[in-house]
């Protein structure tokens, strides 16, 4: 599945959603994951509401998406576009969160992140 994240420093999940410039994308599964490349969102010059539909239309291929911070408007408008927006906390390296997350794809996923592993 692909997963995207916010960061400052391309090394930490640490970057707000509605600040992020750039997402680091990764196509993770339980047993490889790789770096797939970065995400450049162009939000133009909108309001806030324009702002977070660009970044959710520019997303719109990932199952998840880590970041360090998320408002709750911005967060529902991920999750109805099946994105599963994730808080990092105490800004976790990227590499660490892959980690992670491959460990729990390979036990016993929870429901929600079964489901987000069947899109696409």
């Amino acid at each position: 599945m692909k997963v995207a994240f916010a960061s400052t420093d391309k090394i930490h999940v640490d970057e707000h959603f509605g600040k992020a410039r750039e997402f680091y994308l990764w196509e993770i599964g339980p047993d490889n994951a790789q770096f797939t490349g970065v995400l450049q969102v162009n939000e133009g010059d909108g309001d806030v509401d324009d702002r977070i539909e660009a970044r959710s239309a520019a997303l719109a291929d990932c199952a998840l998406v880590y970041v360090g911070e998320i408002g709750g408007p911005a967060a529902a408008r991920l999750v109805a576009k099946k994105i599963h927006p994730l808080k990092s906390k105490e800004a976790e390296p990227i590499t660490t969160v892959v980690e992670k997350l491959q460990q729990v794809l390979q036990g016993n996923p929870p429901p929600w992140l079964r489901k987000a592993m069947l899109k696409g």
